[in-house]
């Protein structure tokens, strides 16, 4: 996968606001960075999970979650994975 690198200047007293450590300030944009792009429509919820660093998305799921995201899911993507799951299962 090809990666972007990206420099942000940011006040030093960012951190201290935020509560980040500076090794951890990578990261935690990435995160708020995904997050904010799925909840304004522009990623899905893989690509936001991708973008974050989730292992799954469950853990992509778990993080909107914490953060107040509704999830982006009707009753038609409902009804998809049911039928995917029960031509998974055999049934």
């Amino acid at each position: 996968m090809k990666t972007v690198q990206a420099v942000v200047d940011l006040p030093g007293s960012v951190l201290a606001l935020i509560k980040v450590d500076k090794d951890q300030l990578g990261p935690f944009i990435k995160r708020s960075l995904a997050v904010e792009l799925y909840r304004e429509g522009r990623l899905s919820l893989g690509k936001a999970a991708e973008l974050a660093g989730a292992n799954s998305k469950w853990e992509m799921l778990m993080l909107l979650s914490e953060r107040g995201v509704p999830l982006d899911y009707t009753a038609d993507d409902a009804k998809k994975d049911l039928q995917i799951l029960e031509e998974v299962l055999g049934r």
